[in-house]
């Protein structure tokens, strides 16, 4: 995917990418990319949080969770 805004915003929304698609992995290229912008702690934390959305969306998915409407794409 093509994202805008800085390196930092586009290295964390590709590798959310790459945690979440089961077609792809987190490349030595990427994760190199990764610890640039971020800290140890601060991949774990940020890995910790993509896994969550993954599992929330995975879980109301299956138990057909109905959107709640807090987001819309186009929202700032």
């Amino acid at each position: 995917m093509d994202y805008e805004g800085d390196d930092i915003e586009r290295t964390a929304l590709q590798y959310a990418d790459a945690i979440t698609y089961s077609d792809q992995d987190v490349d030595d290229q990427l994760f190199a990319r990764l610890k640039q912008h971020f800290s140890e702690d601060e991949i774990v934390e940020l890995t910790t949080f993509i896994a969550w959305e993954n599992c929330s969306s995975k879980f109301n998915r299956a138990l057909r969770v109905e959107s709640q409407n807090l987001w819309r794409r186009g929202d700032a």
